[in-house]
């Protein structure tokens, strides 16, 4: 195809990579003022009052808004509908906005907030997964701290355990994890003629953030415009949070009837903004003779922090992905989304199977390492096929790359050649090699498929350039540029006029969040729909002008109509036929609306169709560990992946590289600290450690193609596939050069000393 298939430049690179780009601190608007927020200093306790005279007496000092300012409802929109914009009587965890500051400068606002004082009687926090589940604890969530959970049942697990050969029982922890994203949360709020309010800021899903200003002003939803700037980086960060930031920048705004901007500074954004969550997993898994799985018993706990927010449906995904992508006939799995007195837990890049892919593929290679199996054999043979069913029942039926991912992956890296036990390990600085496979539920799922559709809006500009309007956000994974591949192909005009701009409410239907790896393909197929409709009004003028007997036998393709019959023979250029739409007066525009296929999911046994297509993936990591000093050198990373079809090939390769990064900064140095109040300690890229570019690997991405029938030419979804299975790849590959199993990440040298 002419785009599809293509390593087209980005549309957004140039500007990026020459500073145009626009960011939300780079906008301004007449009358400005810059709000701070106000944070609680205490992790749980009454708000009795504020003290705020001296802040208002700071020079430049505007105003002071409370939650007693808020003209509608003090919540925020979400699945339990439970955190606040502005804690009233109560605090849930340290650094929970209380009050804002207004002020002429951002200087004065950040000042003056740290002389308001707040006036709380502390209580003792719930600080960690373990106390949370204490029957003794402090009850932040109805009777049991638990916000939401989950089961699935499967045969008879049971049963299955008493006639297994071997049965093996571990406990894995995982840490918070920090998008670090390069642009911290930020708004602009910007009040207008008939209670109308504009905002623009940089965010994942304006759906979420429309919802959420239009509840906290009290205004209908066609008085409020939500209009995504230049994203400097989500990963899913920017999926609940920003709603938050907004609705908090428009209530300013309203009440002072002036532009306000919100904007944080990186310590701000740490304490603040949602994180990947801490979980615990306890695995029990029984196999046969032959290292068949054959019973599973998963417990799955994640700390959800001090409200919900999307925890539930984290948990939901990660509940579906925990046992891997195996075959296995009778299977227990129990879930948990605990409340605790910490920043609230919300989206990240994996959406909650990261953490329980860690422990699954753990303890795959345990049990391979206690057999005295290749690790590359077990997966084998016990790996999801065509046919196979998975741990919901669900049939494989398609697009199912496991097995070529496991075969590419480790010939390219030489498995056979390097691998070795660990008893085979010599020398101060040992070699290791490790392996993962991992499987990833494109979309929403059944989960959350009241909100998988997806609105898209095409037009032909007089001069033939071509306009798109969709709901999915650029975040820097490069949508636009994809996107526009995929219209272009779909209304056969160049990929060179074809453009993409960035979300914005007023101009499509809520077309859900940006989240879930379904940007290509659900307004990837709400553009396939929007072209091919108004390439149906071109092609009668196609066949007219070619003497063609039916709009059948003609085509538009990269820019020229052509009969399919004579590809070689005459052609009508785009541009003319884009002349002879106008002078007959055809409607130059469409619309395109795309529905998910359907999933269900039954809530009491977990049993269904919980996702409509997966993507596979291995990856072989590759070490040196300095047995004196305990310190892991991530050498090199083969990463095999099967995204149907591969829209971009560089973009591909790109993600699958950036997201490897962020899988090994999560094994092996990330972690968020607090102290015995609930205090977050390292709230600074100086001491939440990251890898940088002297701790980049040798990275391999290979890309494998199973096109899936109902995505836009194939493709499935992909984006966070890259992240999720790097560590415990890497954590293999310790095991093998030392012997050494680290179970609780990330995988530090004293942990390894």
């Amino acid at each position: 195809m002419p785009a599809v298939g293509q390593s087209v430049p980005r549309k957004d690179a140039w500007d990026k990579v020459t500073g145009k780009t626009q960011y939300v601190d780079d906008l301004s608007a007449p009358g400005l003022l810059y709000a701070a927020t106000v944070r609680s200093p205490v992790a749980y306790g009454k708000l009795h009052g504020l003290d705020t005279a001296a802040a208002a007496a700071f020079p430049g000092v505007v105003r002071i808004l409370t939650a007693k300012d808020i003209p509608g409802r003090n919540i925020n929109p979400l699945v339990l509908d439970d955190q606040v914009f502005l804690a009233e009587t109560e605090v849930r965890y340290w650094g929970e906005p209380i009050a804002l500051v207004v002020a002429e400068t951002s200087e004065a606002a950040y000042a003056a907030a740290e002389l308001v004082k707040a006036d709380i009687t502390p209580m003792t926090p719930v600080l960690s997964i373990r106390d949370a589940l204490k029957l003794d604890a402090p009850r932040l969530y109805k009777g049991d701290n638990v916000f939401s959970s989950y089961t699935i049942k499967r045969g008879d697990a049971a049963a299955a355990f008493a006639k297994a050969a071997k049965i093996y029982e571990r406990e894995y922890e995982t840490p918070y994890q920090e998008h670090a994203y390069l642009e911290t949360n930020g708004m602009m709020a910007i009040p207008g003629a008939e209670d109308q309010m504009t905002v623009y800021g940089s965010m994942q899903c304006p759906f979420y953030v429309h919802d959420a200003v239009s509840q906290i002003l009290g205004l209908p939803r066609n008085k409020v415009r939500i209009v995504q700037t230049a994203t400097g980086g989500g990963f899913g960060g920017k999926e609940d949070f920003p709603s938050v930031v907004a609705g908090q920048a428009a209530l300013a705004a309203r009440v002072l009837g002036r532009p306000v901007k919100l904007i944080f500074k990186r310590e701000e954004d740490i304490i603040a903004s949602s994180k990947r969550h801490p979980s615990l997993v306890r695995m029990k898994v029984g196999v046969d003779r032959d290292g068949k799985l054959v019973a599973a018993d998963i417990t799955y706990y994640i700390d959800a922090g001090a409200y919900a927010t999307l925890s539930p449906i984290v948990l939901w995904r990660g509940t579906v992905h925990a046992l891997g992508p195996y075959v296995c006939d009778h299977v227990l799995i129990r879930s948990y989304a605990m409340a605790t007195n910490k920043v609230p837990c919300g989206a990240y890049r994996g959406f909650g199977s990261p953490q329980v892919i860690f422990a699954s593929e753990s303890l795959i290679d345990e049990i391979a390492a206690d057999l005295q199996i290749d690790p590359v054999e077990l997966r084998r043979r016990n790996g999801l096929t065509l046919g196979a069913k998975t741990v919901t029942g669900q049939t494989i039926d398609q697009s199912c790359g496991l097995s070529e991912t496991i075969d590419k992956a480790t010939a390219a890296a030489e498995w056979a050649k390097k691998w070795k036990p660990p008893t085979a390990r010599t020398g101060k600085v040992r070699p290791g090699i490790g392996i993962s496979t991992i499987y990833y539920g494109v979309g929403l799922g059944a989960g959350g498929k009241h909100l998988d559709r997806a609105g898209a809006s095409m037009t032909i500009m007089k001069d033939g350039t071509v306009f798109c309007a969709v709901g999915n956000t650029e975040m820097g994974q490069g949508a636009r540029t994809v996107l526009s591949q995929i219209a272009a192909d779909a209304l056969g005009a160049p990929y060179e006029m074809v453009n993409v701009i960035e979300a914005d409410t007023a101009y499509v239907p809520d077309s859900g969040p940006t989240v879930a790896s379904r940007t290509t393909f659900m307004s990837g197929n709400a553009l396939v729909a929007a072209g091919r409709e108004l390439k149906g009004r071109l092609l009668p003028v196609i066949a007219e002008k070619l003497g063609a007997t039916s709009p059948d036998e003609v085509d538009l393709v990269d820019g020229f109509g052509i009969r399919k019959s004579e590809p070689a023979g005459t052609k009508i250029p785009y541009l003319d036929l884009v002349k002879e739409m106008y002078q007959r007066r055809l409607l130059p525009s469409s619309f395109g609306w795309y529905v998910a296929p359907n999933t269900e999911f039954d809530k009491e046994t977990g049993q269904g169709d919980a996702y409509f297509v997966y993507s596979w993936c291995t990856n072989v990591a590759e070490v040196e560990v300095d047995t004196e000093t305990g310190e892991v050198r991530v050498v090199r990373i083969t990463s095999a992946h099967d995204m149907g079809r591969a829209i971009n090939p560089q973009q591909v390769e790109g993600q699958i590289e950036g997201g490897t990064l962020q899988g090994m900064g999560y094994c092996t140095m990330e972690e968020i600290r607090h102290d015995a109040q609930g205090k977050l300690l390292n709230n600074a890229f100086a001491t939440y450690i990251l890898p940088t570019m002297e701790d980049v690997p040798e990275l391999r991405p290979i890309i494998v193609e199973h096109p899936y029938s109902e995505g836009p030419y194939g493709a499935k979804g992909f984006g966070e596939v890259p992240l999720m299975g790097i560590a415990p790849a890497i954590a293999n590959a310790v095991y093998n050069a030392t012997g050494r199993r680290i179970r609780i990440l990330p995988i530090k040298p004293e942990k390894l000393v």
